[in-house]
């Protein structure tokens, strides 16, 4: 592994309103080595969102930047894939077309129509898709339209896979399986991932570094938190493994005790900071 293969240096942004600039970030700074997967993890407001719309270009920091491999990043490209809570997937076009429309706009010019074909089909089955190719996402269950979302980005070859919440919205057992099937396909494609996430057991299965978001306005990073757990990870082997619940005891401790969300009830954080439930949610996904 490469050190700094993401550096995301000083970064600080505002937005205008009517009144005054509005400061979401402030002092942002983070070295990601390649291969590595990060969570970002914070309450509703703290700027989790938009330091992933930094990465991938569609935010212009106000302060500092980002540089990706030695180069600036400074608009979208298609080294920085973003998965989001929503698949996005066009209704009109089946599953197969849907990773097409990716393909093409990266390979068209590198890569032959059979080697194109070949390209979609080896990533549709990575997700464990390929026997619904010809369906429409109508046809098929929200579950798998995120895995055929995952697939698309994956098909791009991108050097970082930028996920926002990518599981928020599935049930629990749909949930598990894809993050399953995630660290598989990080574990065999060795993929840098930043993923935005509210669930706490979430983040210490997959991750190498948990990055705890201090609240907003102009946040930064509170704790990193190193997860020193071996892969591949087992679900039920580490349900009762000592480490795996401290390490989810630290990231509760700073969310509830150093970082309280001003909403929550103090009944509601003292439960949640003494039960251990088998997911954890922060609050709901904040919009920016």
């Amino acid at each position: 592994m490469h050190k700094n293969y993401l550096e995301i240096s000083q970064v600080g942004i505002e937005f205008p309103t009517e009144a005054e600039p509005f400061r979401a970030l402030q002092n942002v700074n983070l070295s990601i080595q390649q291969g590595e997967f990060i969570s970002l993890i914070g309450h509703s407001g703290c700027g989790k969102s938009t330091v992933l719309n930094i990465i991938a270009g569609l935010y212009q920091a106000t302060e500092g930047g980002i540089i990706l491999e030695g180069r600036e990043v400074d608009e979208p490209g298609p080294d920085r894939a973003v998965v989001f809570q929503n698949h996005a997937l066009l209704p009109w076009l089946t599953v197969y077309q849907n990773v097409e429309l990716a393909v093409k706009c990266v390979f068209k010019k590198t890569k032959s129509k059979a080697e194109i074909r070949e390209w979609i089909e080896h990533n549709l089955e990575l997700v464990h898709m390929d026997h619904a190719m010809h369906k429409r996402p109508g046809e098929i269950s929200g579950g798998m339209k995120q895995r055929v979302g995952i697939a698309r980005c994956l098909a791009m070859q991108p050097k970082v896979l930028l996920m926002d919440e990518p599981f928020g919205a599935l049930d629990a057992l749909t949930r598990a399986h894809l993050q399953d099937s995630l660290m598989e396909i990080q574990n065999r494609l060795g993929n840098t991932v930043v993923m935005i996430t509210h669930d706490v057991d979430e983040a210490v299965l997959l991750s190498d570094r948990i990055v705890m978001m201090t609240n907003g306005p102009a946040a930064s990073i509170g704790e990193v938190l190193d997860i020193n757990l071996q892969r591949p990870r087992d679900r039920l082997s580490l349900a009762e493994d000592p480490a795996f619940n401290a390490y989810r005891q630290q990231v509760l401790r700073f969310l509830y005790e150093k970082q309280k969300n001003p909403a929550a009830k103090p009944k509601q954080v003292e439960s949640a900071s003494k039960s251990e439930p088998k997911t954890d949610k922060v609050s709901a996904p904040e919009a920016a």
